[in-house]
């Protein structure tokens, strides 16, 4: 029995004796792994002109109307009114004959030749325009002082845009505005007055803007106003891509290269964007200084980067 443990205890000396020689001629592992490097794409600043922009809607109204009415009681014997019409100033627009000629005809010229009794009166509009609605055709009795068509003075053309009053600060700053059609077509505006009230439910306040003449616009269009809200004429801009945003975007930041490896995170405030760039109101860089617009993201502060051509 004695016997048989000495061998068991030799074989494990032997064991241990192998595993330690083993383990001492292995080379150690190491720790350090290199940084990763991350490609990026470099930018530098520029001056631009920036303005903030506010686009409202407003409806083409002709504020002018004017009515055509009959100066004596008869019978409408021409009618010349369309609606939809364009007329002149002093244009015949209705022709009418008295109950009492119509009834004798010429009897009292055969009678008295110069007595010249005709019975007739023509209508003739006081102003050009369009008339936009007729009251009575050929053949319709009317009385003194009936309307016998409206017309809508094509030189009182409006738009009217309703702005909301917090906004009334913004439309003294814009005395020339340009007004979209939905063709593509651009009016150059101006603010001609404005109503003195407010609507209670939208808390809007209408403002009356003159377009030049020349083009026939429908009453009712709905047209678009940009009312220049902040302008900066010589801004510190950059790509879009470049300035970065945290989560609730009330820190704003972009990666600045302090050599041609690393780049260091530079907290920055935020002014005027639009579709393509934003302003960097501050810090101030320098020309020279690179920003980085591609594979910003997610880097860390003096993360180590590669400039790709």
């Amino acid at each position: 029995m004695n016997r048989y443990l000495k061998l068991i205890y030799g074989s494990l000396a032997v064991a241990i004796t192998l595993s330690s020689s083993c383990s001492s001629s292995a080379p150690e592992a190491s720790t350090d792994t290199p940084s990763p490097v991350t490609p990026v794409k470099i930018t530098h600043v520029g001056d631009s002109s920036l303005a903030e922009y506010v686009e409202l809607s407003a409806v083409s109204a002709y504020l002018e109307k004017s009515f055509v009415k009959a100066n004596i009681n008869g019978y409408i014997e021409k009618a010349n009114a369309g609606t939809g019409q364009k007329v002149g100033s002093g244009q015949n627009l209705f022709t009418l004959i008295t109950k009492e000629a119509r009834s004798i005809g010429n009897t009292i010229n055969k009678l008295d030749p110069g007595f010249k009794f005709s019975g007739i009166s023509n209508i003739r509009a006081e102003q050009g325009g369009i008339i936009v609605q007729v009251n009575h055709q050929k053949g319709d009795y009317v009385q003194d002082g009936e309307a016998l068509a409206t017309i809508s003075n094509r030189n009182s053309l409006v738009f009217l845009l309703d702005l909301p009053y917090e906004l009334n600060q913004i439309i003294k700053q814009n005395g020339n505005l340009n007004v979209l059609l939905p063709d593509g077509t651009s009016l150059a505006g101006t603010v001609s007055g404005t109503m003195p009230a407010v609507d209670s439910l939208a808390q809007t306040q209408r403002y009356i803007i003159k377009v030049p003449l020349g083009k026939d616009i429908p009453e009712g269009l709905i047209a678009k106003v940009r009312l220049s809200k902040l302008s900066h004429p010589n801004a510190q801009v950059l790509p879009k891509s470049a300035v970065l945003a945290n989560e609730t975007e009330d820190e704003f930041w972009v990666m600045k290269l302090i050599n041609d490896s690393i780049a260091v995170k530079v907290n920055v405030k935020k002014g005027i964007e639009n579709s393509s760039t934003t302003e960097v109101l501050s810090p101030k860089f320098s020309k020279t200084d690179r920003i980085i617009t591609s594979g910003n993201y997610g880097i860390a502060d003096t993360a180590k980067v590669k400039i790709q051509k």
